[in-house]
């Protein structure tokens, strides 16, 4: 299924879209991507929606990419002896303790040590989304002393914030080893970690997949943008989540911290993706807010890999418009010519390699030239990653042998994969090139594409090869190769 645009959809599946016919219009609307959010959802509901998007998959002939998106360890306050909750005033003392007894309007439980073992004096506490804000007096190993600094009603485990520490706790729960071990067997493509505070966190699930999913690092916490840059080179991608930023930061800060990540990633060549918030509206109106259209072209503008939709497709009354909005609107976008001045003036090399040299000049050629289309064969998906990351003004046709690689590039800003059997001779790759540029509408008879490759073949990052050649109709019918 061709789409005509670059930055890429992600829509999370969950209550309003869970069967196949609502998942599959979501894909024939523009959803590239589908995630599973591990918060939500039994194995078992999990294991079906994986089942219904495959078959989907082979039922249109293309390739999806499905993102399981783990819980990460959740801070909530403990139970109130009034099930209601209590008021705290503004300016009142409240405490926060290891005590088991249930809250009032003076206490309550944080069942949390190490949380108590990283505060310290000055620091803010953030309860239900930042709209109670304590600040914290005085601590021990085992409680908190605060002042109440934005009131509000305070209920049974309500999430925490701790923005202001960097807590000593691992990204991954005993919940989220076993749910990344499952959909892992189950066979996802990306695993999107929550809770990343430094490179260490990355690693450890990198190293517990093993290779059977890509890392994709949320970054949600302060702590993850001042280790940003470490954290993105162990990373096979980002997720700005502005949700949680938006909480444990001044909102006023994240818009430029969204820019600086997504410049960041694009010079690395790592896919983004701009989550949260982006068409809420939608969740229970058919028309989203002018502002919040603004928002995702932004996004597009930046040359982000993908915008995401959560719960306006996964619990809202308007899914497929939801996705249908934010194809409308890539597209759009993608047309307007600032856009084009915007993501060529942003564009920066990273590397001095001969395959970044390769993909420079195919993109460069491909731009002075009337080419139709750059062509790459990549079996790890190195090679379309760097041809990606020059942001082309013509469509990326990804050739690789394995499904798990064209699947994963599907999350990728410009990639359109085609499979093809693997390949011996450099000749076969342009004969499957201009087979797929003509078979797929991107070129007619005689139009020019640029076809790179690496020889050896079936060796990452061996990009050694550019050749400019013509489609010729006759190759769609050929039956050898050579």
């Amino acid at each position: 299924m061709r789409r005509h645009r670059n930055v890429k959809i992600v829509a999370t599946l969950g209550p309003a879209s869970s069967d196949y016919d609502m998942i599959r219009t979501l894909h024939e609307a523009g959803a590239d991507v589908f995630r599973l959010n591990m918060s939500h959802g039994s194995h078992e509901e999990i294991r079906e929606r994986h089942g219904i998007i495959r078959q989907i998959e082979q039922d249109t002939g293309g390739s999806i990419c499905i993102l399981a998106d783990l819980q990460g360890p959740k801070l909530r306050v403990g139970v109130f002896a009034n099930e209601e909750g209590e008021m705290l005033e503004e300016g009142a003392a409240f405490r926060m303790d290891l005590d088991d007894v249930p809250g009032d309007a003076t206490r309550v439980n944080l069942p949390h040590p190490e949380i108590f073992e990283a505060l310290e004096p000055g620091a803010a506490l953030l309860v239900n989304d930042g709209k109670i804000r304590l600040k914290v007096e005085d601590c021990s190993e085992s409680h908190a002393n605060c002042t109440v600094i934005a009131g509000g009603v305070i209920s049974n485990r309500k999430g925490v914030n701790v923005p202001d520490v960097v807590l000593p706790l691992a990204a991954l729960s005993d919940k989220d080893r076993k749910d990344l071990e499952f959909v892992c067997e189950l066979g996802v493509d990306w695993l999107a970690l929550s809770f990343v505070q430094r490179a260490a966190d990355v690693i450890e699930a990198s190293d517990l997949a093993n290779g059977r999913a890509a890392i994709l690092s949320k970054i949600e916490k302060p702590a993850g943008v001042n280790n940003f840059d470490e954290i993105l080179e162990e990373s096979d991608g980002i997720m700005v989540a502005r949700g949680d930023l938006g909480v444990e930061l001044p909102v006023q800060n994240v818009p430029p911290i969204q820019k600086r990540l997504v410049r960041k990633c694009r010079k690395a060549g790592k896919p983004v993706i701009v989550a949260t918030q982006m068409m809420e509206s939608m969740i229970e109106s058919p028309m989203p807010t002018r502002a919040e259209v603004s928002d995702v072209a932004t996004a597009i503008y930046e040359g982000a890999d993908a915008v995401m939709l959560s719960a306006e497709s996964a619990a809202g009354a308007y899914p497929v418009e939801a996705v249908t909005t934010m194809n409308n609107v890539a597209i759009e976008v993608e047309q307007d010519p600032t856009y084009t001045q915007i993501i060529e003036s942003s564009r920066e090399t990273k590397g001095a390699s001969i395959a970044d040299g390769i993909v420079s000049a195919a993109r460069e050629i491909a731009e002075t030239t009337d080419i139709k289309a750059i062509c790459c064969f990549s079996q790890s998906g190195t090679t379309a990653l760097l041809t990606a990351r020059e942001r082309p003004r013509v469509p990326i046709l990804v050739m690789t042998s394995r499904v798990r690689t064209a699947r994963r590039l599907t999350l990728s800003w410009g990639t359109n994969c085609v499979m093809v059997d693997e390949l011996k001779r450099f000749k076969q790759a342009v004969v499957n090139s201009a087979r797929a540029a003509l078979r797929q509408g991107y070129a007619e008879k005689d139009d020019m594409i640029v076809v790179t490759a690496g020889v050896p073949f079936n060796v990452p990052g061996s990009t050694n090869i550019l050749r400019v050649a013509p489609c010729d109709e006759r190759l769609i019918f050929s039956t050898d190769p050579e």
